[in-house]
């Protein structure tokens, strides 16, 4: 990684525009990590914009505050990515995860630089910085900026990479947490990062319509495989009666795995055009190869994918049927 990280010093330091992109229905991590390198880069004079398919969340919009992001339309900022010098992938490793950015991505000669930290990387950049041990890019991103510039990791670039690490790593309990993490997120409260105020705003900053939407998920759990398998279902008839949204969800996931003798966790979304499945898994289950099946990926214990042209019932009963395998070849939680 030293090789990589003195690639980017000379890339940061001759290149003046960048743009800088997730996958869509971004998380914490994601848009951590790309507020924090596009407000390390503006303080460095460069020119720097955030393109990303989907808006952001509403509990998440405090991190614009650190630096503003776009939501992109072909038309106005297609040439944006066309004219960079350089294109920076952060919390994401397939082209497909962009939607509306990969036509003029595939187009672009910017130079193409990924920091990530899911498995199974497509080979799209010229430069990728990959860690498959990390809890979060958020975290990665903290070794790179320290080591091309410790005083550029500003109050502002602090707070975000501590909301992406907080939240990639379940609030640190998630199994890939490290003493190594404790140290980074230490060093983030000293740069000004405070953990209150960011948990406050992503975790406690919802609105009424959520906690209805939390009601009918939790009521929607069932469970599977001896109930060591617990599905919560979310027709979009939930989210119409609630007033949500799908990115509503994404806090949800946590509960399954609180029921006694659950290991593997799924909640299945209904779509407009797709049924979207994630994965949560403890100990040695590796919901990672569950979500291969239906063309997904994403971590050993947590995963996702999305499944067209199936109804929800369908893609239940499927999706259920092929994680049996990997309750029977489980050798227990380690």
């Amino acid at each position: 990684m030293i090789e990589q990280i003195e690639r980017l010093r000379e890339i940061f330091t001759s290149k003046n525009s960048f743009v800088i992109t997730s996958h869509i229905n971004p998380d914490a991590d994601a848009l951590g990590s790309e507020t924090a390198l596009a407000r390390f880069l503006s303080d460095q004079g460069k020119r720097v914009i955030i393109l990303n398919q989907s808006e952001t969340p509403e509990n998440l919009q405090f991190l614009t505050a650190v630096f503003p992001i776009t939501t992109y339309h072909e038309t106005h900022h297609a040439q944006s990515i066309l004219d960079a010098e350089c294109f920076i992938v952060v919390d994401t490793n397939a082209v497909q995860r962009f939607k509306a950015l990969e036509h003029a991505f595939r187009k672009t000669k910017a130079l193409k630089i990924l920091i990530d930290h899911h498995l199974e990387p497509e080979p799209f950049a010229d430069i990728a910085i990959v860690d498959f041990n990390a809890p979060a890019t958020s975290e990665i991103l903290f070794n790179i900026l320290t080591k091309l510039d410790e005083q550029g990791i500003t109050p502002p670039v602090a707070e975000a990479l501590y909301a992406g690490i907080m939240s990639d790593t379940g609030s640190f309990k998630f199994p890939l947490t490290t003493a190594e993490t404790h140290r980074i997120t230490a060093a983030l409260i000293e740069r000004g990062a405070q953990p209150y105020k960011i948990y406050q705003q992503i975790y406690e900053s919802g609105n009424l319509s959520t906690v209805h939407l939390l009601g009918k998920a939790l009521e929607s759990i069932t469970l599977h495989c001896n109930g060591k398998v617990a599905a919560m279902i979310l027709p979009q008839s939930t989210f119409t009666e609630t007033g949500t949204k799908e990115s509503d969800v994404d806090n949800l996931t946590q509960y399954i795995l609180t029921i006694k003798n659950v290991v593997l966790g799924i909640v299945f979304v209904e779509l407009e055009n797709a049924i979207k499945i994630s994965y949560r898994s403890k100990g040695n289950i590796p919901v990672n190869e569950a979500a291969k099946l239906y063309g997904g990926g994403g971590h050993k214990n947590a995963a996702g994918a999305r499944i067209k042209n199936i109804s929800l019932s369908e893609a239940v009963n499927q999706v259920l049927n092929s994680v049996a395998p990997f309750i029977t070849n489980s050798k227990g939680i380690s």
